[in-house]
């Protein structure tokens, strides 16, 4: 119980300093910049710019607060049982950031290792500035989203939706601007369309999408690749996920792997067998 609720105190510390990037992040954003975007450098110079203010402030402020062993990216090719690294992300979301949507998060979980010798986050924390929006999750300790209002922040417990059937379902799906990858997600929303969800969602980004299935806005989120840099992200989000008793995996039902690429399906637990054999996979 203790160490739950120091990992719930800590969720909280984590999301006060995510909270206070995400200012700065959103005053960039407001700010006049080049909002053409190319196919080879989606992201072009604005948001390196901006990611790495964001990463240098945050892994700052984390690494006095409390160190650990780290940071996930940067950590040793060998870690042993109980260690824990922060991971941080970039801008979730990018495209949507430079041409000033409100869809897109600064993220940050914890990595711990088990005696197995395998990471898991325990720990994870998506803010979304313009939304004014922040989920938090600690392991054992729930999920929580803290909402801005007219009058003051509203803390809500997040709980998954109880819908049981893809009849009348909301899915949300991602896609990169990876043709081939881009195609398999277009594959599998058209023949999911033909099942009957009430909608399908495709806005982003993929640590938002994860939270809004946890919450209930969504019934369940797929996507056909998630990469290697989207580690951040995603971690952050399964916490979320978790704590709320919703399922994050793979197509495959295995879990997810935390060194490499994936691709994920996210529900609220109760879709699972209806929507898998809509995934498409080459």
């Amino acid at each position: 119980m203790a160490q739950q609720e120091n990992l719930r105190d800590l969720a909280m510390k984590v999301a006060q300093i995510v909270q206070a990037a995400g200012k700065h992040a959103l005053q960039d954003q407001m700010a006049p910049h080049n909002m053409i975007i190319s196919r080879e450098n989606p992201t072009e110079q604005f948001n390196v710019d901006v990611d790495g203010r964001l990463l240098r402030y945050i892994s700052g402020r984390l690494a006095d607060m409390e160190h650990f062993d780290g940071f996930w990216q940067t950590r040793p090719a060998q870690s042993r049982p109980g260690q824990r690294y922060w991971c941080v992300g970039k801008i979730d979301g990018s495209i949507n950031y430079i041409r000033n949507m409100s869809e897109w998060t600064v993220t940050v979980s914890l990595f711990e290792f088990n005696e197995e010798g395998a990471a898991q986050p325990i720990l994870g924390v998506v803010h979304a500035p313009a939304l004014g929006e922040t989920y938090l999750a600690a392991r054992g300790a729930g999920a929580v989203r803290i909402r801005s209002t007219p009058v003051g922040e509203k803390r809500e417990k997040v709980v998954p939706s109880m819908t049981s059937t893809l009849d009348g379902a909301v899915v949300s799906y991602g896609m990169s601007y990876v043709p081939s990858e881009a195609e398999c997600a277009l594959k599998t929303v058209a023949g999911l369309a033909e099942a009957g969800p009430a909608d399908i969602k495709r806005v982003g980004p993929a640590s938002l999408d994860l939270c809004k299935v946890a919450d209930g806005t969504y019934d369940a989120y797929f996507e056909p690749m998630l990469h290697e840099w989207d580690i951040p992200a995603i971690s952050a989000g399964a916490v979320v996920v978790w704590e709320a008793q919703g399922t994050l995996r793979r197509w495959n039902g295995n879990g997810i792997h935390w060194r490499r690429a994936n691709d994920v399906l996210c529900t609220n637990g109760m879709i699972d067998r209806e929507l898998k054999p809509y995934l498409v996979q080459e």
